[in-house]
Order: C-alpha cells, then structure tokens, then sequence
C-alpha cells in the first residue's frame, strides 16, 4: 500500500507527523523541542495572526483532552442512570478512540481533497452534534453510538490540528507543535475534570459535562471559518498567489516566501510506501517507535486519565471527593508538562523516559500495596491519591511527551509521515485496550493485583528504554541510526534520502 506523493503524510515530513503530531524540519540537533516551543510562543505574540491561528486550530487538541478526562465524573453517575455492567461501562469509555481511529484515517483523505480549514470546520460541527447527542442519549446503545461519533470528530481534529498549525508558522519553529499541542491535550483533561466537579450536585449532572463540551466544538468550527487555508494546500491547488498572499500576513521581513514556496514544492515530489518501513535500515528505529507507542499505554496511563475518580472511589472516597480530588490530578498534568517541554532540551529524552517511568513504577507499587492490606487504607487513606499524583508526575515528564517527541525524531524524513502513523495506530489500539479492559482487570486478578501488573509492564518499558532506545538529544540523523544498529554507510544513505 503506498502513500502518495500528494497524500498528507507526505506533505507533514517536514513538518509534522500523522494523529497530530508534528515532526521537526531537520535532524534533531538543528532545533531543540523546548526552545522551538518558546520560538512558537514568541512568535505567536509578535505576530498576533499567528496566535489567533494557533489558538483556534489547537482548540482540535483540547477536544481530545476534554472527551479523555470527561468520562472519568461523568461514569459514577452514568452507571446508575443508564445502569450499566463494568463490561458496558468500558465500553462507553472506549467507544471514543475507536471512532478517533477512523476519523485519524478519514482525516488524511478529508485534509487533502478539502483543505485542513474545511476539514477542521467539520470537524467543529461533528463534534458539536455528539457532545449534544451524549447528553440526551437515553440508552446504554445510545450513549455508545454518541461516544462513537465524538471520536470521528476527535480524531479528525487531532490529525489535523499540528498539520494545519505547522504549515502556517515559521519553519524555523514548526518543532515547538508538537508540545504545544500536548499542553494542549492536558489543559483539556484538566477543565474536563473541572467541568466534572462543578457539575456533579446539578440535576443531570453527567448530561451537563457532555453538553458543556459544544461550547469549544462550535468554537473551534466558527473559528476556523475565519482561519486561512494552509499556504501548503493552495501551493499543491497550483495556488500559488493565494499562497503567497497567505504567507506575506504570517512571515516577517527575513523569510524567503518564496523559498518556502518552492520548499513545499520539492517536498510534494517525494515519494514513500509502507513497504519501506521493512527494510534494514530503517527496522530497528520502527520497533522502537512502536516499542514506545505499546508501552506508553501498558504502563497504564488511561487507568488514571479515564477512571481516576472510579480508583478514587475505591480507595473510600464518595462522588464529590473523588471528582474534587481529581483536579489535583489534572493540574499536575499540565504543570509538570510544561516542566518536561522546558528541560527536555537540557537533560535529554532518555533521562526523563527512565527517570519517569521509574516513578510511574513506584507509584503503580504503592497503590498496589495500598489496596492489598485493608490495614494500610484504614492508617493512611491519604496514600491513593498521594500515588496517583506521583504516577500522573512521573508520566507527564516522560512517556507523556517523549514519546510523541522522539518519533518524530528518530526517523528519516523521507519514511517519517508513514512511519508515525504506524506507530500512532498502535499506540491508540493500546489504549483502547487498557481503557476497555480495567475494570474487567480488577474483577479477575483484584485492584492491587491490575496495578502490579501495570508495574510490571513498566519495568519491562525501562528495560526496553535502557537496551533499545537512543538518546535524540543534540544529535544527527546518521548518529543515531548508527547507534540503533546501521552501518556507517547505511545511515549515510538514509540521510542522504532524507535531506534530499
């Protein structure tokens, strides 16, 4: 199956990767992530246009974040309602990324026959109609069908987001989109567990939580009504002028317009098929991305993300304490998200992909050891929530943005758009996974023993970090296809392609 020259993937090897996340211009060590963040928000600020289209076009990101934290509240009062079995209640939890699944492979498609503005405009107007038809679903089947549907949206705004953004910014910053729309991704957790608490003492709370989410759904489709098309789209329309116009309200005075133009022409000449995934040298730096993808979700992240006021709840709590104690959870995320994007240029991607997983690893213990002894929850039933921040600090430094950084780091430019969306497919079928099989996990090996075995599979990642994945940090494209197991020559020739 190949990826045409014309396809979206390959449009975005130079700026960004498949299920919206962005891939750095060149090697590693010609940008560093965190300094192109500020780059982005520094531009952002001088060129007011490039906020505006930033803000609008990452609200796509936000959505992910807000359907991900929102059914976490709105599950301890769905279950009653609708009365539901835990094999139901996953489900409903899940439905969402199947729908993002198919919506991320639409996107593609959609991005290139209509252009990411259209795209991401019904990409609004979908999203506004499921987060209406969650909160009047009166069936379990209903509720289902609507998660079903938000995800379509989701997924489509959440490919098309970073894209979108990468080819209206600067090149010289298009790297910082990929943390942008991270941060993006945990302030929407963030007031989806906010919105959960505020709204968990009205009548219909659970109703109110989803309905709340058309608010940013219509405004990310009015919004971009009044967005530009991608200077990218227009110059592959044979839109050159309209292109240019684009480009002449987003650039300053020191960037060659019109060698970015011809830029997104060479670019669009390229040509790669999934088949060359396969070859040698291009095979060990697959198994790693899909090596991080798996183990960003087994590490068990959406335990926490989607049911953490469900393990609240376990650990003693009731429906408000837990929703209240929940917050602290997401502002941890975004705190030590931004913490990560400020210092991953400093101390390196391995430090914080070991150093974090460790700490999700002791935590995962913790709460192990905190539902297995009843004397321990009866002494200290403080140390749930305690273990929970802790995991939540260790993931948001680590896994949470490294991954989706070093995939985009790792391979040549000319493989890299199909390459993401392969790693991409797993990561997001591993969630499904462990969202659709926690609470069945808790019935059949009890609480302690789910979060055991979420530690054990941490331990595995961080023997997986410590023998296979290379540090990225400040270094070349050949150096670190060397040190993955390419000859000199081989590593060479790859970036010889990829520079092309």
């Amino acid at each position: 199956m190949s990826t045409r020259s014309e396809s979206p993937h390959e449009r975005m090897q130079d700026s960004d990767g498949p299920g919206g996340r962005p891939a750095p211009d060149e090697a590693p060590k010609e940008s560093g992530e965190g300094k192109q963040t500020a780059g982005l928000l520094h531009e952002a600020m001088r060129n007011k246009r490039i906020l505006g289209i930033a803000i609008v076009a990452a609200i796509g990101g936000f959505l992910f974040g807000y359907d991900t934290g929102v059914i976490g509240g709105a599950l301890l009062f769905i279950q009653k309602d609708l009365n539901l079995d835990k094999s139901q209640q996953q489900l409903a939890v899940s439905a969402i990324l199947l729908g993002a699944i198919v919506g991320a492979i639409g996107a593609g498609w959609l991005a290139d026959h209509f252009s990411r503005r259209r795209t991401k405009i019904l990409a609004g107007c979908v999203y506004v109609i499921g987060a209406i038809a969650c909160a009047v679903a009166q069936s379990y089947w209903e509720l289902v069908a609507a998660r079903f549907w938000l995800g379509l949206a989701v997924g489509t705004a959440s490919f098309v987001a970073p894209m979108y953004i990468a080819e209206l910014v600067p090149p010289r910053i298009r790297g910082g989109v990929v943390s942008f729309n991270q941060l993006m991704v945990t302030i929407g957790i963030l007031l989806a567990y906010i919105s959960d608490w505020a709204f968990a003492g009205v009548s219909n709370n659970w109703r109110w939580m989803f309905a709340v989410a058309a608010i940013p759904g219509a405004a990310l489709a009015i919004g971009m009504f009044f967005m530009p098309y991608s200077p990218r789209w227009l110059v592959e329309q044979g839109r050159d002028d309209e292109a240019r116009e684009v480009l002449s309200r987003l650039r300053s005075d020191e960037d060659d317009i019109d060698g970015e133009i011809a830029e997104i022409k060479d670019v669009t000449k390229q040509q790669a098929s999934l088949g060359d995934l396969l070859k040698k040298a291009v095979r060990p730096m697959l198994i790693v991305g899909i090596g991080l993808a798996i183990f960003q979700q087994i590490v068990g992240i959406n335990t926490v993300i989607y049911y953490s006021p469900t393990i609240l709840k376990f650990a003693g709590q009731q429906n408000t304490g837990a929703l209240t104690q929940s917050l602290f959870i997401g502002a941890t995320n975004v705190v030590f998200t931004i913490v990560a994007i400020m210092l991953l240029d400093k101390l390196g991607r391995r430090f914080f992909l070991l150093f974090g997983t460790s700490c999700c690893f002791v935590a995962l213990i913790g709460l192990g050891v905190f539902f297995h002894f009843p004397g321990v929850q009866s002494s200290a039933n403080w140390l749930a929530l305690a273990c929970l921040l802790f995991y939540i600090f260790g993931f948001a430094i680590g896994l949470g943005p490294v991954f989706w950084l070093m995939i985009s780091e790792i391979f040549p430019l000319n493989i890299r758009g199909p390459a993401m969306a392969v790693c991409t497919v797993f990561n997001w079928a591993f969630n499904f996974a462990i969202a659709y099989t926690f609470l069945t996990l808790v019935g059949a090996i009890t609480k302690a023993g789910a979060f055991w075995l979420y530690a054990f599979f941490c331990l595995c990642a961080l023997a997986f970090f410590w023998t296979m994945v290379p540090e990225t940090k400040d270094r070349s494209l050949e150096e670190i296809e060397q040190e993955l197991g390419a000859s000199p020559q081989e590593a060479e020739r790859e970036a010889e392609v990829a520079r092309a």
